[in-house]
């Protein structure tokens, strides 16, 4: 797989029109993201329609981006697997793009994904802990059950609870699943 430093993709951005995917989740994208890429979800990604949506430059590379580089690498193993060889990972991503003062697109802060499925699961296990005992035991199921997804997300690295509030919408941004500048 290829790669490449943010000064390098700023100084090839300079030069002529490059092509930077944005593989975070729509929240994340509208927080902070490089001034010239656009959101393409990694959970939603699919490479042929992305590269049949570049208007004649498919054979210019396409660079793919995300908070620290690891959805990126994610992202371009998607593409080579889907037959497509001129992808570039951007090392470090947004955050590295940020630390060196290049310009990005500051929006609304969002709400950690990972905080608001911490938050969805505790209520759940409360919830299930009070009906329990003040409705029927029987409620306790509720609990166990969220324990157990908990527990299936931590060994497999899916967690259906994160991808069903992924898709709730005030982690959209509006009118669709991605965003663009």
């Amino acid at each position: 797989m290829q790669t490449i430093d943010v000064k390098r993709l700023a100084e090839e951005q300079r030069r002529f029109h490059v092509d930077v995917i944005d593989v975070r989740m729509p929240t994340e994208f509208r927080e902070i993201h490089a001034q010239f890429a656009r959101n393409v979800p990694l959970d939603s990604l699919d490479p042929h329609e992305v590269l049949a949506s570049r208007d004649g430059a498919a054979d210019q590379p396409l660079f793919v981006i995300c908070r620290s580089g690891n959805r990126s690498a994610q992202a371009c193993k998607k593409f080579i697997d889907a037959g497509f060889e001129n992808i570039v990972n951007v090392e470090g991503g947004t955050t590295a793009w940020d630390k060196a003062g290049l310009p990005v697109v500051i929006g609304k802060k969002a709400f950690p994904l990972m905080q608001q499925v911490q938050l969805t699961a505790g209520f759940l296990v409360l919830l299930g802990v009070v009906l329990a005992y003040f409705v029927h035991p029987y409620f306790a199921g509720l609990s166990a059950f969220v324990g157990a997804g908990l527990m299936f997300a931590g060994a497999t690295g899916a967690c259906p609870m994160a991808s069903g509030i992924a898709r709730m919408p005030w982690n959209q941004c509006g009118g669709g699943g991605s965003c663009s500048v």
